[in-house]
């Protein structure tokens, strides 16, 4: 049944999403052949700004998108979902404008898929990198003398309350922005979160959380690959669904080392930025909170 849209696109009213719009929120994922993913859904809606349209012909949305916010210097866009029977109607590009508006001065950045790089370009990001996203079984792979994978003194184990403070700290120094309001939430979206350390101290952190019928590595911030070998190897360990992970496509080594363990790459994004720049330091951060904008 053709669906109605009102012209001007102008006359389409934006509000913003709260956590009664949580069903919603995941029935458009699920609209668009991504996985329902309730839980990262209630800690966007919880840790960032959500933007919503109504369907006019249903009780659901129209229209998605999220806002997290690290202060006056970023703030990450993604979700950005249109309902397929409202679909290439320029419902998404009116969406994000009015999210760069609300920005204002403060820079923006996506990771963009490549059907949607052509609209972010059109509305002014510039690509900054690139990540690969593989997912399959994962299985440390075989050979007459076994790979090492990280320092003899490095130990992995999970995380506690005690460490959300050097968690936090290191994040800041890696990733270099505050993102205190969502690292303090991890504990409770993520089913597993681990940390590595040397001598007492921190020298990085991944968290495991679900993700329909896999389990999604990210953030993941190591001081080095074979730090991040292992804290992949502790997070594989603790599940039997399949893994996925993005990694920043600089990070050679670690793609191989993945595909080794079975681990297929399926696809790629774009990270761009709209007035800013890349601020992670990148040998570090391996992996992100996966924050998918279409």
């Amino acid at each position: 049944m053709p669906s109605s849209l009102p012209r001007p696109l102008s006359d389409l009213p934006i509000r913003r999403l709260t956590r009664d719009d949580l069903v919603a929120c995941a029935d458009l994922s699920e609209d668009r052949g991504w996985p329902r993913d309730e839980e990262r859904w209630t800690l966007l809606l919880a840790a960032g700004t959500g933007y919503g349209i109504d369907d006019p012909d249903s009780k659901g949305l129209m229209a998605s998108c999220m806002v997290l916010s690290y202060g006056p210097e970023m703030a990450a866009v993604g979700m950005l979902l249109v309902a397929g029977r409202h679909a290439r109607r320029g419902v998404g590009r009116y969406l994000m404008q009015r999210v760069i508006e609300a920005a204002g001065d403060t820079p923006l950045s996506l990771h963009a898929t490549a059907s949607g790089r052509p609209l972010y370009e059109a509305l002014g990001f510039a690509p900054l990198g690139r990540t690969v996203r593989l997912s399959g079984a994962f299985q440390l792979p075989v050979a007459a003398a076994p790979e090492p994978l990280g320092a003899p003194g490095t130990l992995i184990r999970s995380a506690s309350a005690h460490d959300l403070r050097a968690v936090v700290r290191l994040d800041s120094l890696v990733f270099g922005l505050d993102r205190t309001h969502l690292l303090t939430r991890l504990p409770t979206f993520a089913d597993h979160l681990r940390v590595a350390e040397e001598d007492g101290e921190l020298t990085g952190f991944a968290a495991l959380s679900p993700s329909g019928t896999n389990h999604a590595v990210g953030p993941l911030i190591a001081k080095d690959t074979p730090t991040a070998k292992l804290l992949v190897a502790s997070l594989a360990e603790a599940t039997d669904r399949p893994l996925r992970v993005d990694v920043d496509a600089r990070h050679e080594d670690l793609l191989d080392w993945l595909a080794r363990c079975g681990l297929r790459a399926n696809s790629e994004t774009t990270v761009m930025s709209l007035g800013g720049r890349q601020y992670a330091d990148w040998p570090r951060y391996f992996a992100p909170f996966s924050l998918a904008t279409g």
